[in-house]
C-alpha cells in the first residue's frame, strides 16, 4: 500500500471522528436551548459516550500505524497545503488523546454536563453555595488534566487546548503590558463626565428586538439556509458541518445592548466557520483554529463593524422605526455615544470595549489563583468581589452578578478559555488595519450596507484555511506582524480620544 493510500485511510479514520465530534455538539447545542431540566444526567452520558469512543479511535493502534508509516509524508508537500496541515494536526490530536485516557474523558464530560445545570439553579437563585462542590470537582479535574502533559505552569496544557503556541508566561506579559497602557487610559476616558442615557432603560419589547436582530443578521450577511438563531441562557456559536452552523441569543427587555451586539458577536463567530473552504468539511481541519482567532473576527464584527458610526448610520432609522416612542427625539448622535459609552460594569459581556479587557484579566488571574493553590473555590466570591472593587470601581451586589455571570467554568475545566477574549481585541485590530488597507472604500461600504466586500476579504485571507495554521501563524501570514498591543490601542485611542 501506497502513502497516498495509507494517507488516505488516515482521512477516513478522522473524517468519522469529526462525525462522532459533530453528533455530540449536537446534544450539547440541545442541552443549552430545548431540553428539560431533568434530562441533564442522561445527556451528559450520552455525550460522554459520543466523546469516549471519538478519543478512543484517535488514540488507536490504526492511527497510530498509519501515522508512523505516514512518517515524512508531509515533506512531499508545501506547508500550508491541506495535505500537511492535515498530518500536522492529526499528529497533535493524536499526541493529546495518547497522553489522556478514555475513561478520565467520559468522567468530566458527564461532570460538566450535571455542573451546567447545576449552575443554572445557582445563578437564578444568586447563590454560589449550590455550585461550590461542583466547582471544586472541577478544578480538581483540571489539575488532573495538566498533569498529563509536561508543563512549565499547571494552566499551560489548559491554554494549549484552546489557544495553542500561547503559554501562562507569554499571555501574562502581553496582559501586563496592555494593562499598564489600559488602566491610565480608562482612568482618563471615565474621568471625563458622563451623559445619562434615559432611553437606555426604556422597556424594547423581545418580540421587536427579535425582529431588528433577524434583519441585521441577514443584511449582514447570515446565511439562514445554513444556520438557525435560538434561544439560551448563555449565547453561543456551535457548528455541526459548514452546511449547518447555529447561533443563540438571550433577550433583555430592559437592555437591547445585550440581546443586539451578542448576537452580532455570535454572528461573527459563524462567519468564521461558513467562510471555511468547502474541501474542509467534514475534515479536522474544518473550523477555528484557536479561541483567540475566534474572537478575533466575534470583537471585530461587534465592535469595529457593529458599534462604529458608519454601521449605524445605516441601521439606526430601521431601528428607530421599531420603537418610535423609546427612541422618539434620540439622535443618531446621542446613540452612537450611548452604545459607545466607557463606564466600569459589573458584566463582562456588556461592558464597554474600553474596560472589557480589564474582565479578562481579572477571570484569567483568579483561575491561575485556583489553579496554583493560592485561592480556594469557598473564597472565590470575596476574591471576585475585591477585584471588581480595585479594578473597576464597581461593587458586585450578588453571586450572580459577579462569578457567577459567566458560563465558562462551570460547563468545562477550569483555565485556558478567557484569554482567548483579549487576544481576540489585539488581534481583530491587527487584521481589520490589514483588511482597511486592502479595501480603500471598506467605511463608506459599511455605511451604506455593503458588507460583502470585508466578508469576502476574510474569507479569502482568514476564514478559508479553517484550522491549517495556528493562531500565530495566521496572525503572522495575514499582518506580517507578532501578536501586539499597538493596533488595538491605536484604534481605541482613535475611536475614544482624550479631551
Amino acid at each position: 500500500m501506497t502513502q497516498h493510500e495509507k494517507f488516505k485511510i488516515l482521512r477516513e479514520q478522522f473524517a468519522e471522528i469529526t462525525d462522532l465530534r459533530a453528533a455530540s455538539s449536537v446534544l450539547y447545542w440541545d442541552q443549552n436551548t430545548y431540553m428539560p431540566p431533568q434530562g441533564a444526567e442522561s445527556r451528559g452520558r450520552q455525550m460522554a459516550t459520543l466523546r469516549k469512543v471519538a478519543h478512543e479511535k484517535v488514540a488507536s493502534a490504526q492511527v497510530e500505524k498509519l501515522l508512523d508509516d505516514l512518517d515524512g509524508f508531509e515533506k512531499d508537500f508545501p506547508y500550508e497545503s491541506d495535505e500537511a496541515s492535515f498530518l500536522r494536526l492529526a499528529r497533535r490530536e493524536f499526541d493529546l488523546a495518547t497522553k489522556v485516557p478514555a475513561d478520565f474523558i467520559s468522567e468530566i464530560v458527564q461532570h460538566f454536563s450535571i455542573c451546567y445545570e447545576a449552575w443554572i439553579r445557582a445563578k437564578d437563585e444568586s447563590n454560589f453555595k449550590l455550585i461550590e462542590p461542583f466547582l471544586e470537582k472541577s478544578v480538581d479535574h483540571s489539575h488532573k488534566y495538566s498533569q498529563f502533559f509536561p508543563h512549565k505552569h499547571v494552566l499551560d496544557p489548559l491554554i494549549a487546548e484552546h489557544d495553542y503556541g500561547f503559554t501562562t508566561e507569554s499571555i501574562t506579559n502581553i496582559f501586563s503590558e496592555l494593562r499598564s497602557e489600559l488602566v491610565p487610559f480608562a482612568k482618563d476616558i471615565i474621568s471625563e463626565k458622563k451623559v445619562e442615557f434615559e432611553f437606555l432603560n426604556k422597556m424594547y419589547p423581545k418580540k421587536i428586538q427579535q425582529l431588528f436582530v433577524e434583519k441585521i443578521l441577514t443584511e449582514i450577511g447570515y446565511d439562514f439556509s445554513r444556520g438557525r438563531l435560538d434561544l439560551t441562557h448563555h449565547p453561543f456559536m456551535i457548528s455541526f458541518s459548514r452546511g449547518d452552523i447555529r447561533i443563540t441569543n438571550r433577550y433583555d427587555e430592559n437592555n437591547f445592548n445585550d440581546s443586539l451586539f451578542g448576537a452580532i458577536h455570535e454572528l461573527g463567530h459563524a462567519f468564521y466557520e461558513l467562510g471555511n473552504a468547502k474541501e474542509l468539511d467534514g475534515n479536522i481541519l474544518f473550523g477555528g483554529t484557536s479561541a483567540g482567532v475566534h474572537e478575533s473576527q466575534s470583537r471585530l464584527w461587534e465592535n469595529i463593524v457593529g458599534r462604529s458610526k458608519e454601521f449605524w448610520e445605516y441601521f439606526y432609522k430601521d431601528f428607530q422605526m421599531l420603537f418610535p416612542e423609546q427612541l422618539k427625539n434620540v439622535s443618531l448622535h446621542t446613540f452612537y455615544a450611548s452604545i459607545n459609552n466607557v463606564t466600569p460594569s459589573l458584566i463582562r459581556t456588556e461592558a464597554d470595549e474600553v474596560t472589557y479587557n480589564l474582565h479578562v484579566m481579572i477571570r484569567f488571574d483568579l483561575e491561575k489563583q485556583l489553579l496554583e493553590g493560592k485561592l480556594k473555590v469557598k473564597d472565590l466570591p470575596e476574591a471576585w468581589n475585591a477585584r471588581y472593587l480595585s479594578d473597576l470601581g464597581v461593587k458586585v451586589p450578588n453571586d450572580s452578578h459577579g462569578c457567577l455571570q459567566d458560563v465558562h467554568w462551570f460547563a468545562g475545566l477550569v483555565g485556558g478559555c478567557f484569554q482567548g477574549y483579549t487576544l481576540g481585541n489585539l488581534m481583530s485590530a491587527q487584521f481589520f488595519d490589514v483588511a482597511s488597507a486592502a479595501l480603500p472604500n471598506l467605511k463608506n461600504d459599511i455605511k451604506n450596507g455593503n458588507f460583502a466586500e470585508l466578508q469576502k476579504w476574510l474569507i479569502e485571507n482568514i476564514y478559508c484555511h479553517g484550522k491549517k495554521f495556528t493562531g500565530p501563524e495566521i496572525l503572522k501570514k495575514v499582518t506580517k506582524k507578532d501578536l501586539n498591543i499597538a493596533n488595538y490601542m491605536n484604534y481605541l485611542k482613535r475611536k475614544f480620544p482624550i479631551k
